[in-house]
């Protein structure tokens, strides 16, 4: 193996000069691992901290090395992963469960709804005292009425509804940096409860950037790092690298870091190669861990140095500071090993940089300079988006490949972990069971030193506590986690092509920040598919208790029976026409300022929670009641029949009165649709607040719906197809008076949770 090659299978390693491989995909490891042959392990350990072995599909990026083939195909690492995908199954988003619920809940209410009411029917039919054909044609007749009824409980539009609703949401998704592969996904975010991160690329930049400098006695930031003291450590520890940044980026992730922290400083490598030629260098190796080159810099050959601190204080003799030259003291080393432990403390790695003006390149009697701590910085917005997790109860977890100084010390500066707060090692979790590590995931936020198994065993065990979890990962190692979590998140810059297949959204900009985005949109559709569920149902609700009441009253008539109020094509065009643009409208509302800060539902809980049912029923009724009442109005106040047994006969002898009090009932059930719509986009405030949305769908559903409603009644030949009266101006004034009783209904409702916040923050300032 050398540098360029990728591993062909599982090798133990018999020769390894200087050999690293990038295990980033397979473990998770941020850094390329340095392997070492002549290691042998007594017992069983982790696979990144096997460093005598070397894994299929990993690339070698530095040194070379020999190995003997111990595993191919299925058997290896990456093989062992291949076989956790194909044995992860498909499982049902909470909202296919629910619907699932609700399909059987309607299937059997619908079941029973048609018996009652032909049975009901027949003992109507019964009273009669019919000859043989009237029973004949009485049957068909009250078969064809419950079936009417069947048609009327079931609402048609509402799958096709729900579908654009998540497909809306997909073109949010969007906008929010992430791309979506299967659709029902979309809603599964908004009952996230844990989100496991992982940390190279996703939680971090994935890209090792100096973080402070030790130099002259002190320790500086960042910022301060790049200041002017600090130019001849950068210049050296960029001229003491092979990395190349400036044609594109090439090399160790660690000697990138630091030629780009010399660019920072204006101190380009090619341009510093022009300046100080290298003549002669000496390699790194793992036995010194250091590395040293030559350059000719103003007539003189200079010399830098840079490895290991330890390393580089055994070949120092003298200190550089401020730029005074003098003998290196033992309070000097004292004080160069605390900056360079307070760093490790933080999960720097520290490198250290020497130097001297020789001829002859030997790594002795060298001058200190400096020192420098590098990390994988977190990503600035990642903070932010962990903070709000916490305000909405989600909670985040850091799995990582990772060693434990390095994740807490991430996991601290991101607000993952409390003080004091430890973490989980994958050989810790091999020693517990499924019931011990489902108990482990309830308070540990951080798991660091994994295997992909870990990582499925991790997310199993936060699912069997009840939790929605989604998952995020790039590499080969992430995907079986990922395929296995209620949500799969993979990265699209990074991200390998088996993490993306095994994903259920592919975030664009991998940043942590997104999925925050992502959740708030999910949170949104669930809402939205909520409200437009409970729409539906209440006004298919009000289209069965309105058919069974007129059923009803029948049965107190001894010589005639009430007509149906609405005819199965009125029934259909509700259901397929004016009860989707409604539907569409409500599926595109706009998301509650304050979403975030909800806790997350409950994946078991109905659609019907939190006041669903009364929803339902209680609209359901009141549209019920205006169906009703436009059904029998025009007998009553055109006609004084007051009685039931009047109506029936005046519908018996006038076919005209009958066609437009059936007319004016389908006409009120589908406006009162249109109102309802305005108030369901917020149940606790006014209609009036859809004057400030940006939502231009209500209106359109609105207008649309009235025009479509108007022609069918309205256009020759259209209404008699429809079978519909064509009502003059008096009867529409009726019918819209009827139509906005849902929306006075609602405003009643809003108006007295207004009084209500009012009274409570009353009280709050008060005491």
């Amino acid at each position: 193996m050398e540098e360029g090659r990728t591993v062909p299978a599982d090798l133990r390693l018999i020769e390894a000069i200087n050999l690293k491989t990038d295990e980033s995909s397979l473990t998770g490891e941020s850094l390329p691992v340095e392997k070492n042959a002549g290691v042998v392990f007594s017992e069983q350990i982790s696979v990144g901290d096997r460093v005598n072995m070397a894994y299929m599909s990993t690339p070698v990026v530095y040194g070379r090395g020999e190995g003997v083939v111990v595993l191919t195909g299925m058997e290896t690492e990456t093989g062992k992963i291949a076989q956790m995908l194909s044995e992860s199954g498909e499982g049902s988003t909470p909202l296919q469960k629910q619907l699932a619920r609700l399909s059987k809940f309607l299937g059997i209410l619908t079941l029973i709804m048609v018996a009652l009411l032909f049975g009901v029917q027949l003992i109507d039919l019964a009273q009669a005292n019919p000859t043989s054909d009237g029973w004949l044609n009485g049957i068909v007749n009250n078969f064809m009425f419950a079936i009417s009824l069947a048609v009327a409980a079931v609402p048609e539009g509402l799958p096709a509804v729900v579908t654009i609703v998540l497909a809306l949401g997909v073109q949010k998704m969007v906008r929010a940096n992430t791309i979506v592969r299967k659709l029902p996904s979309v809603e599964t975010l908004g009952a996230v409860s844990v989100v496991c991160a992982d940390k190279t690329g996703t939680l971090t930049q994935n890209k090792m950037t100096v973080v402070c400098a030790y130099i002259n006695e002190k320790i500086l930031d960042e910022k301060a790092s790049l200041g002017e003291e600090s130019k001849f450590l950068a210049m050296g520890l960029s001229l003491c690298s092979d990395a190349v940044v400036d044609d594109g980026v090439y090399g160790d992730p660690t000697e990138i870091a630091l030629v780009e922290y010399a660019n920072k400083t204006e101190q380009h490598k090619t341009d510093l190669e022009k300046e100080a030629p290298r003549v002669n260098e000496i390699p790194f190796d793992s036995t010194r861990k250091m590395m040293s080159t030559q350059h000719l810099y103003q007539g003189q050959k200079l010399i830098f140095t840079k490895g290991a601190i330890d390393s580089i204080l055994k070949v120092a003799d003298r200190i550089d500071i401020n730029g005074q030259v003098r003998a290196l003291t033992t309070q000097d080393k004292n004080n160069i090993m605390a900056a360079s432990d307070e760093m490790a403390n933080d999960a720097l790695r520290v490198l250290g940089l020497a130097y001297k003006y020789d001829d002859n390149l030997k790594e002795e009697q060298l001058i200190f300079v400096g020192l420098v701590g590098m990390i994988d910085p977190p990503r600035p917005e990642a903070a932010k988006a962990v903070e709000i997790f916490k305000r909405a109860g989600i909670a985040t977890i850091m799995i990582t490949g990772d060693h434990k100084t390095t994740a807490l010390a991430i996991a601290k500066q991101l607000g993952i972990i409390e003080p004091g707060e430890e973490a989980v090692s994958g050989e810790e979790i091999d020693a517990l069971t499924p019931e011990q590590l489902q108990e482990k995931v309830k308070h540990v936020h951080v798991f660091a030193r994994v295997s992909p198994a870990n990582k499925v065993q991790i997310v199993n065990a936060i699912k069997a506590n009840g939790s929605i979890v989604a998952m995020t990962g790039d590499g080969v190692n992430d995907a079986p986690s990922l395929k296995n979590a209620d949500i799969g998140i993979a990265m699209g810059i990074t991200g390998t092509d088996v993490a993306k297949g095994a994903a259920d959204m592919v975030l664009t900009d991998d940043n942590f920040a997104s999925i925050q985005k992502a959740v708030e949109e999910g949170r949104s559709v669930y809402a939205n598919i909520k409200k437009t569920v409970l729409f539906l149902l209440s006004t298919n609700i009000a289209e069965v208790i309105a058919m069974f009441v007129v059923v009803l009253l029948s049965l107190f008539l001894p010589n005639h029976s009430l007509p149906t109020p609405l005819l199965a094509i009125h029934i259909l065009w509700v259901n397929l026409v004016t009860d989707a643009l409604p539907a569409i409208a409500l599926g595109a509302d706009e998301k509650e300022e304050r979403i975030m800060e909800e806790k997350p539902r409950n994946p078991k809980e109905s659609l019907f929670s939190n006041g669903g049912y009364w929803v339902t029923f209680g609209y359901g009724t009141v549209i019920t009641v205006a169906t009703v009442f436009a059904y029998l109005m025009i007998p009553i106040i055109e006609y004084q029949s007051y009685s039931l047994q009047a109506i029936a006969e005046t519908f018996a002898n006038n076919p005209d009165v009958l066609l437009m009090s059936q007319t004016s009932a389908f006409c009120v059930l589908a406006l009162c649709e249109l109102f309802h719509m305005f108030g369901m986009t917020s149940l606790r405030k006014s209609f009036v607040h859809n004057f400030k949305t940006k939502n231009w769908l209500l209106w359109v559903a609105f207008f649309v719906g009235f025009a479509l409603q108007f022609a069918v009644v309205q256009i020759p030949g259209l209404n008699a197809f429809f079978s519909c009266y064509a009502l003059d101006f008096v009867h529409w004034l009726y019918v819209i008076a009827l139509s906005i009783s849902p929306l006075v209904v609602h405003e009643i409702i809003a108006l007295i949770f207004y009084l209500k916040r009012k009274a409570k923050d009353k009280t709050a300032l008060v005491k």
